[in-house]
């Protein structure tokens, strides 16, 4: 277990979200509370429908809050503009899907290099940062390969290191391994948190899957609209 610092990275307070389902209010969230810190490793589980992608779009600012409280790297969001929503958002938060949405017409290589191109001009320093990403998951030799030339598990590799290039202070990851074959969602899930470790990476990962849920540092699940930790 990493040990708590001072200051939790992200702490949401009182969290309510509701949709609108046949004209009435469904509500997902339920007042739910919960501090990460940074470096910690935490699990989201629950049944298909509990919320948990819900609280994963909140946390990475893909949806509205409407209401409670979150607040990111001490700095209350509710009192920021869209503007700087969306630049913490590319900034400061990684986000790996069960899908590994790769672009088809880039390599391995330009698909985890994209990202950087709005920052870094400097083509041998993207290279550098890129060819590290790609020793850390094992795909130095696949880097000039198109998604259609990779495997399941090598194209969410390199969406993993897509999501890592830009040093977020947290990695979002809904279902990462959900779309593998048992083996391979096992050997993709370790590297992961081997990556994740040596990165001191903040993490929360939604998964159905006990076994690895068991393998990270906390485990939250989603229930009747609350988050208990287990």
């Amino acid at each position: 277990m990493v040990k708590k610092k001072t200051s939790p990275l992200l702490s949401l307070k009182n969290v309510s979200h509701s949709y609108k389902q046949a004209g009435e209010p469904l509500e997902i969230l339920k007042k739910a509370s919960f501090d990460i810190y940074p470096g910690q490793a935490v699990a989201l589980i629950g049944p298909s429908g509990s919320g948990k992608s819900t609280l994963l779009h909140l946390i990475g600012l893909l949806d509205t809050l409407q209401s409670g409280k979150y607040d990111f790297d001490t700095q209350d969001l509710s009192k920021i503009s869209d503007h700087q929503k969306t630049k913490i958002r590319r900034n400061d938060i990684g986000f790996v899907y069960q899908f590994h949405h790769l672009l088809q017409e880039l390599t391995a290589f330009e698909n985890i290099e994209l990202p950087l191109k709005f920052d870094i001009s400097d083509m041998e320093k993207r290279k550098e940062i890129v060819t590290a990403l790609l020793d850390k998951v094992n795909l130095i030799d696949r880097k000039d390969h198109f998604p259609n030339m990779l495997s399941g598990g090598e194209k969410q590799r390199v969406a993993i290191a897509r999501a890592l290039v830009r040093r977020p202070k947290i990695l979002i990851a809904d279902e990462p391994t959900g779309n593998l074959d048992p083996d391979h969602a096992d050997a993709i899930f370790d590297l992961f948190l081997d990556v994740m470790k040596s990165e001191n990476m903040t993490t929360l990962m939604a998964t159905h899957n006990m076994t690895l849920a068991k393998k990270m540092d906390r485990i939250l699940k989603v229930e009747h609209g609350k988050i208990i930790e287990l």
